[in-house]
């Protein structure tokens, strides 16, 4: 099978550490993963912001770097749902040499590998955000948090009120700030009020917003990508010394 990585333009320019930890877990699980160097934006800020025809260039652009390929992994349920959705209106049957091979990172270990334990270690309290794309444009339902639950030394908390968005929304932030800081207000003391060490999402994004207001807050919790903990290993702690977060923290 022939896999390649789709990491998506956020990831690729503000959180390059998902990627890695993508191409980490699946090499870790017996998958070559190839990266096609022509891949670029999958095009939803342009058609969510009304650049319909600019969109639709992007989305021409993602099927041709990816029509070799027998399935395609993105670290990002918003990214991924983009595809589904929006590129058979986009590229018309062009999209069918693109949409059934497109896998969420979850879905491609618990559907297509088969996989619920990963091998992965985080000795740390955590909870989890099922971000909107994931939640109901995916429907990933339980898949990342039974991957989650299979992860040695972990101690996953629900999150309350989880279903709620966090008032990103790509540029309804923008457009809405008032709303998207009052949402994410509610979000985050949910969040604090789980006593997590780490908030997990499948997509940046979120995490970017949420863990801003965290930073300011002086919360005390990371943001981290569902790739980077089940990335995580047992031996890569023990090298590092005490802690697998980011930066050496406890």
């Amino acid at each position: 099978m022939r896999v390649a990585l789709f990491v998506t333009c956020v990831n690729d320019t503000l959180f390059p550490g998902t990627g890695r930890a993508v191409v980490t877990l699946l090499r870790r699980l017996g998958v070559e993963v190839d990266f096609p160097q022509t891949q670029t934006c999958c095009g939803q800020m342009h058609v969510n912001t009304g650049y319909r025809e600019e969109g639709a260039r992007l989305a021409r652009r993602t099927v041709a770097a990816f029509r070799r390929h027998d399935a395609v992994v993105m670290p990002s349920g918003s990214c991924a749902a983009m595809v589904r959705e929006q590129y058979p209106r986009l590229t018309g049957p062009m999209a069918g040499e693109l949409v059934p091979k497109v896998y969420e990172l979850s879905e491609f270990l618990v559907d297509v590998l088969k996989v619920t334990d990963v091998g992965a270690y985080f000795p740390h309290r955590v909870t989890y955000h099922p971000t909107c794309h994931s939640l109901r444009g995916l429907r990933l339902g339980d898949r990342p948090a039974t991957l989650l639950r299979h992860v040695k030394g972990i101690e996953l908390v629900p999150l309350a009120g989880a279903d709620e968005c966090c008032g990103f929304g790509g540029t309804f932030a923008v457009k809405n700030p008032d709303v998207s800081a009052a949402m994410c207000g509610d979000k985050v003391s949910s969040v604090l009020d789980t006593g997590a060490e780490v908030l997990c999402a499948a997509d940046n994004s979120c995490l970017m917003h949420i863990g801003g207001a965290l930073h300011r807050q002086k919360a005390g919790v990371r943001v981290m990508h569902l790739a980077e903990i089940l990335a995580a290993t047992e031996p890569a702690a023990r090298r590092r010394g005490v802690s697998t977060l980011p930066g050496g923290a406890g």
